[in-house]
Protein backbone atom coordinates (compact mmCIF):
# COMPACT_ATOMS: atom_id res chain seq x y z
CA UNK A 1 0.00 0.00 0.00
CA UNK A 2 1.32 3.32 -1.07
CA UNK A 3 2.16 5.93 1.69
CA UNK A 4 -0.30 9.50 0.55
CA UNK A 5 2.21 12.27 -0.78
CA UNK A 6 1.65 13.88 2.22
CA UNK A 7 2.24 11.09 4.12
CA UNK A 8 5.43 10.68 2.33
CA UNK A 9 6.42 14.27 2.61
CA UNK A 10 6.53 14.41 6.37
CA UNK A 11 8.24 11.57 6.69
CA UNK A 12 10.79 13.27 4.14
CA UNK A 13 11.12 16.13 6.05
CA UNK A 14 11.47 13.93 9.49
CA UNK A 15 14.54 12.15 7.45
CA UNK A 16 16.35 15.67 6.45
CA UNK A 17 15.88 17.07 9.94
CA UNK A 18 17.53 14.22 11.59
CA UNK A 19 19.84 13.55 8.88
CA UNK A 20 21.25 17.36 9.57
CA UNK A 21 21.39 16.88 13.11
CA UNK A 22 23.54 13.69 12.67
CA UNK A 23 25.25 15.49 10.09
CA UNK A 24 26.12 18.33 12.64
CA UNK A 25 26.78 16.31 15.49
CA UNK A 26 29.14 13.59 13.14
CA UNK A 27 30.82 16.52 12.17
CA UNK A 28 31.37 18.33 15.91
CA UNK A 29 32.88 14.89 16.94
CA UNK A 30 35.31 14.68 14.08
CA UNK A 31 36.61 18.10 14.33
CA UNK A 32 36.97 17.51 18.53
CA UNK A 33 38.75 14.11 17.91
CA UNK A 34 40.85 15.22 15.07
CA UNK A 35 41.99 18.32 17.15
CA UNK A 36 43.02 16.61 19.93
CA UNK A 37 44.93 13.88 18.22
CA UNK A 38 46.49 16.42 16.08
CA UNK A 39 47.25 18.41 19.20
CA UNK A 40 49.06 15.22 20.70
CA UNK A 41 50.91 14.35 17.68
CA UNK A 42 52.70 18.31 17.51
CA UNK A 43 50.94 19.84 15.04
CA UNK A 44 50.75 23.62 15.08
CA UNK A 45 47.70 25.14 16.35
CA UNK A 46 47.97 27.59 13.28
CA UNK A 47 48.10 24.49 11.17
CA UNK A 48 45.26 22.84 12.75
CA UNK A 49 42.64 25.90 12.26
CA UNK A 50 43.81 26.52 8.82
CA UNK A 51 43.11 22.94 7.56
CA UNK A 52 41.25 20.57 10.43
CA UNK A 53 38.84 23.26 11.19
CA UNK A 54 38.08 23.99 7.27
CA UNK A 55 38.06 20.38 6.27
CA UNK A 56 36.28 19.33 9.46
CA UNK A 57 33.33 21.67 8.67
CA UNK A 58 33.33 20.36 5.16
CA UNK A 59 33.29 17.06 6.38
CA UNK A 60 29.16 16.66 6.17
CA UNK A 61 29.13 17.82 2.38
CA UNK A 62 31.72 15.74 1.45
CA UNK A 63 29.58 12.50 2.83
CA UNK A 64 26.84 14.05 1.35
CA UNK A 65 28.23 14.38 -1.97
CA UNK A 66 29.99 11.14 -2.24
CA UNK A 67 26.76 9.09 -1.22
CA UNK A 68 24.45 11.07 -3.71
CA UNK A 69 26.65 10.57 -6.83
CA UNK A 70 27.05 6.69 -5.76
CA UNK A 71 23.59 6.27 -5.28
CA UNK A 72 22.90 8.04 -8.74
CA UNK A 73 21.86 11.68 -7.62
CA UNK A 74 24.97 13.82 -9.07
CA UNK A 75 23.02 16.41 -9.49
CA UNK A 76 22.73 16.79 -5.21
CA UNK A 77 26.55 15.69 -4.81
CA UNK A 78 27.21 19.37 -7.54
CA UNK A 79 24.78 21.40 -6.26
CA UNK A 80 25.39 20.34 -2.67
CA UNK A 81 28.82 22.18 -3.06
CA UNK A 82 27.70 25.30 -5.13
CA UNK A 83 25.20 26.42 -2.76
CA UNK A 84 27.47 25.65 0.28
CA UNK A 85 29.88 27.74 -1.36
CA UNK A 86 26.68 30.51 -2.14
CA UNK A 87 25.75 30.18 1.71
CA UNK A 88 29.11 30.14 3.21
CA UNK A 89 29.38 33.94 1.80
CA UNK A 90 26.28 35.05 1.99
CA UNK A 91 24.63 33.79 4.47
CA UNK A 92 26.92 32.54 6.62
CA UNK A 93 29.41 35.20 6.88
CA UNK A 94 26.76 37.94 6.12
CA UNK A 95 24.61 36.78 9.54
CA UNK A 96 28.36 36.77 11.11
CA UNK A 97 28.62 40.57 10.00
CA UNK A 98 25.32 41.41 11.45
CA UNK A 99 26.36 40.35 15.23
CA UNK A 100 29.97 40.95 14.82
CA UNK A 101 32.08 43.63 12.88
CA UNK A 102 34.44 41.48 10.53
CA UNK A 103 37.76 43.10 9.07
CA UNK A 104 40.18 41.43 7.64
CA UNK A 105 43.60 43.05 5.94
CA UNK A 106 44.29 42.11 1.97
CA UNK A 107 47.60 41.57 2.57
CA UNK A 108 46.58 38.54 4.78
CA UNK A 109 43.99 37.26 2.86
CA UNK A 110 45.85 38.09 -0.74
CA UNK A 111 47.61 33.96 -1.41
CA UNK A 112 44.40 32.40 0.33
CA UNK A 113 41.52 34.45 -1.83
CA UNK A 114 43.47 33.78 -4.90
CA UNK A 115 43.39 29.70 -3.97
CA UNK A 116 39.72 30.27 -3.96
CA UNK A 117 39.78 31.94 -7.24
CA UNK A 118 41.84 29.46 -8.67
CA UNK A 119 39.33 26.36 -7.38
CA UNK A 120 36.50 28.70 -8.53
CA UNK A 121 37.49 28.42 -12.18
CA UNK A 122 38.57 24.53 -12.03
CA UNK A 123 35.02 24.46 -11.16
CA UNK A 124 33.62 26.46 -13.81
CA UNK A 125 36.07 24.44 -16.34
CA UNK A 126 34.92 21.14 -15.31
CA UNK A 127 31.30 22.26 -15.05
CA UNK A 128 31.60 23.17 -18.48
CA UNK A 129 33.01 19.93 -19.75
CA UNK A 130 30.34 17.75 -18.36
CA UNK A 131 32.04 16.09 -16.17
CA UNK A 132 34.59 15.40 -13.17
CA UNK A 133 36.34 12.76 -14.49
CA UNK A 134 38.75 10.81 -12.43
CA UNK A 135 41.99 12.76 -13.57
CA UNK A 136 40.56 15.92 -12.84
CA UNK A 137 39.44 15.02 -9.24
CA UNK A 138 42.71 13.40 -8.79
CA UNK A 139 44.22 17.01 -10.18
CA UNK A 140 42.13 19.16 -8.18
CA UNK A 141 42.77 16.77 -4.66
CA UNK A 142 46.47 17.02 -5.41
CA UNK A 143 46.41 21.38 -5.89
CA UNK A 144 44.89 21.37 -2.23
CA UNK A 145 47.59 18.78 -0.81
CA UNK A 146 49.83 21.02 -2.33
CA UNK A 147 48.92 24.37 -1.03
CA UNK A 148 47.72 22.42 2.62
CA UNK A 149 51.92 21.50 2.93
CA UNK A 150 52.53 25.15 1.44
CA UNK A 151 50.65 27.14 4.62
CA UNK A 152 51.77 24.73 6.78
CA UNK A 153 55.38 25.32 5.78
CA UNK A 154 55.04 29.38 5.00
CA UNK A 155 51.64 29.87 8.13
CA UNK A 156 50.38 32.22 5.72
CA UNK A 157 47.01 32.31 6.65
CA UNK A 158 46.37 34.51 9.72
CA UNK A 159 44.25 32.49 12.46
CA UNK A 160 44.81 33.54 16.43
CA UNK A 161 46.79 30.42 17.95
CA UNK A 162 44.16 30.54 20.79
CA UNK A 163 41.22 30.18 18.62
CA UNK A 164 41.20 26.36 19.31
CA UNK A 165 42.06 26.30 23.46
CA UNK A 166 38.68 23.99 23.60
CA UNK A 167 38.24 22.53 20.48
CA UNK A 168 38.78 19.42 21.59
CA UNK A 169 36.53 19.23 24.36
CA UNK A 170 36.75 17.19 27.44
CA UNK A 171 38.82 14.37 25.59
CA UNK A 172 41.40 13.18 28.28
CA UNK A 173 43.02 10.26 26.14
CA UNK A 174 43.95 8.99 22.41
CA UNK A 175 41.59 6.28 22.71
CA UNK A 176 38.90 8.23 23.77
CA UNK A 177 39.71 10.69 20.46
CA UNK A 178 39.77 7.78 18.69
CA UNK A 179 36.18 6.31 19.77
CA UNK A 180 34.27 9.78 19.14
CA UNK A 181 36.15 9.88 15.70
CA UNK A 182 34.61 6.39 14.32
CA UNK A 183 31.14 7.82 16.10
CA UNK A 184 31.16 11.27 14.22
CA UNK A 185 32.46 9.34 11.04
CA UNK A 186 29.66 6.85 11.79
CA UNK A 187 27.23 10.02 12.68
CA UNK A 188 28.27 11.51 9.41
CA UNK A 189 28.12 8.38 7.12
CA UNK A 190 24.15 7.60 8.60
CA UNK A 191 23.28 11.10 8.31
CA UNK A 192 24.30 12.02 4.65
CA UNK A 193 22.11 8.82 4.07
CA UNK A 194 19.56 9.85 5.54
CA UNK A 195 19.65 13.45 4.20
CA UNK A 196 19.87 12.50 0.56
CA UNK A 197 16.90 10.39 0.62
CA UNK A 198 14.96 12.67 2.49
CA UNK A 199 15.60 15.39 -0.16
CA UNK A 200 15.31 12.94 -3.06
CA UNK A 201 12.00 12.08 -2.03
CA UNK A 202 10.94 15.76 -1.28
CA UNK A 203 11.75 17.17 -4.68
CA UNK A 204 10.19 14.37 -6.30
CA UNK A 205 6.71 15.23 -4.28
CA UNK A 206 7.00 18.94 -5.25
CA UNK A 207 8.46 18.56 -8.36
CA UNK A 208 11.64 20.02 -8.17
CA UNK A 209 14.47 18.83 -9.57
CA UNK A 210 17.38 17.26 -7.10
CA UNK A 211 19.77 19.44 -8.41
CA UNK A 212 17.77 22.38 -6.87
CA UNK A 213 16.96 20.36 -3.63
CA UNK A 214 20.86 20.06 -3.25
CA UNK A 215 21.43 23.38 -4.39
CA UNK A 216 19.05 24.96 -1.63
CA UNK A 217 17.81 22.32 1.30
CA UNK A 218 20.76 20.04 1.19
CA UNK A 219 23.34 22.86 0.98
CA UNK A 220 22.07 24.99 3.89
CA UNK A 221 22.02 21.96 6.04
CA UNK A 222 25.76 21.17 4.83
CA UNK A 223 26.79 24.80 5.59
CA UNK A 224 25.41 24.95 8.91
CA UNK A 225 28.75 23.88 11.13
CA UNK A 226 30.02 26.96 9.19
CA UNK A 227 27.31 29.17 10.40
CA UNK A 228 28.37 27.88 14.11
CA UNK A 229 31.82 28.02 13.94
CA UNK A 230 31.39 31.27 12.66
CA UNK A 231 29.23 32.36 15.37
CA UNK A 232 30.85 31.16 17.79
CA UNK A 233 34.53 33.17 16.75
CA UNK A 234 32.49 35.62 16.85
CA UNK A 235 31.56 35.57 19.98
CA UNK A 236 35.20 35.54 21.08
CA UNK A 237 36.27 38.38 18.60
CA UNK A 238 38.20 36.02 16.03
CA UNK A 239 37.90 37.72 13.29
CA UNK A 240 40.83 35.36 11.72
CA UNK A 241 39.00 32.27 12.65
CA UNK A 242 36.21 33.51 10.80
CA UNK A 243 37.46 35.04 7.49
CA UNK A 244 39.98 31.49 7.29
CA UNK A 245 36.98 29.07 7.95
CA UNK A 246 35.10 30.69 5.43
CA UNK A 247 37.70 30.89 2.71
CA UNK A 248 39.16 27.67 3.44
CA UNK A 249 35.65 26.03 3.24
CA UNK A 250 35.23 27.16 -0.04
CA UNK A 251 38.33 26.21 -1.71
CA UNK A 252 38.18 22.65 0.44
CA UNK A 253 34.51 22.02 -0.88
CA UNK A 254 35.48 22.31 -4.42
CA UNK A 255 39.24 20.95 -4.33
CA UNK A 256 38.35 18.26 -2.13
CA UNK A 257 34.81 17.45 -1.91
CA UNK A 258 34.39 17.59 -5.67
CA UNK A 259 37.67 15.98 -6.58
CA UNK A 260 37.04 13.20 -3.86
CA UNK A 261 33.40 12.36 -5.24
CA UNK A 262 35.05 12.32 -8.62
CA UNK A 263 37.88 10.16 -7.72
CA UNK A 264 35.73 7.37 -6.12
CA UNK A 265 33.00 8.07 -9.12
CA UNK A 266 33.31 10.27 -12.05
CA UNK A 267 30.92 13.04 -11.32
CA UNK A 268 28.36 14.40 -13.96
CA UNK A 269 27.06 17.48 -14.47
CA UNK A 270 23.54 18.13 -14.25
CA UNK A 271 22.53 20.54 -17.07
CA UNK A 272 20.43 22.52 -14.53
CA UNK A 273 23.04 24.03 -12.71
CA UNK A 274 25.02 24.66 -15.69
CA UNK A 275 23.88 27.94 -16.17
CA UNK A 276 22.73 30.26 -13.91
CA UNK A 277 23.60 28.37 -10.64
CA UNK A 278 27.05 28.63 -11.80
CA UNK A 279 27.33 32.04 -12.54
CA UNK A 280 25.62 32.72 -9.21
CA UNK A 281 28.69 31.26 -7.61
CA UNK A 282 31.32 32.66 -9.09
CA UNK A 283 29.58 36.40 -8.90
CA UNK A 284 29.37 35.71 -5.07
CA UNK A 285 32.36 34.54 -5.21
CA UNK A 286 34.23 37.10 -7.26
CA UNK A 287 32.43 39.82 -5.76
CA UNK A 288 33.67 38.85 -2.01
CA UNK A 289 36.95 38.39 -2.72
CA UNK A 290 36.98 42.05 -4.93
CA UNK A 291 35.18 43.70 -1.56
CA UNK A 292 37.39 42.29 0.74
CA UNK A 293 40.21 43.63 -0.87
CA UNK A 294 39.16 46.90 -2.05
CA UNK A 295 36.99 47.10 1.55
CA UNK A 296 38.19 44.38 3.82
CA UNK A 297 35.01 44.57 6.10
CA UNK A 298 31.64 43.35 6.60
CA UNK A 299 29.58 45.71 8.53
CA UNK A 300 26.17 45.36 10.05
CA UNK A 301 24.49 47.18 7.03
CA UNK A 302 26.87 44.80 4.51
CA UNK A 303 25.61 41.80 6.22
CA UNK A 304 21.75 42.40 6.09
CA UNK A 305 22.40 43.00 2.34
CA UNK A 306 24.03 39.69 1.99
CA UNK A 307 22.01 37.87 3.94
CA UNK A 308 18.73 39.29 1.87
CA UNK A 309 20.81 38.40 -1.28
CA UNK A 310 20.55 34.76 -0.26
CA UNK A 311 17.20 34.65 0.88
CA UNK A 312 16.35 36.11 -2.59
CA UNK A 313 18.37 33.58 -4.49
CA UNK A 314 17.08 30.91 -2.74
CA UNK A 315 13.63 32.12 -3.24
CA UNK A 316 14.11 32.55 -7.01
CA UNK A 317 15.00 28.68 -7.01
CA UNK A 318 11.54 27.66 -6.75
CA UNK A 319 9.71 30.61 -8.08
CA UNK A 320 11.19 31.36 -11.70
CA UNK A 321 11.18 27.88 -12.84
CA UNK A 322 7.21 28.29 -12.22
CA UNK A 323 6.89 31.52 -13.16
CA UNK A 324 8.22 30.52 -16.68
CA UNK A 325 6.10 27.56 -16.61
Amino acid sequence: MELPNYDLFVLAAGAIMFGLFLLIKGGDWTIEAAVFIAERTGLSPLFIGATIISFGTSVPELFTSVNANLTGYPGIALGNVLGSNIANILLVLGATGIVFHVEGKAKDLMKDLVMMLLATAILVYGMMTGIFSFLLGLIMFGILVAFVGYQYATNTLVLEEDDDDDAAGGIATIGMALLILLGGLAALALGSEMLVKGAVVTGTIIGVPDAIIGLTVVAFGTSLPELSTCIAAARKHSVGLILGNIIGSNTFNILSIIGLTAIVKPLEVDPVLAGVQMWAVVTVTLGFVVWMLAVGKITRVVGYVMVTAYIGFVAAQYLVPKMIA
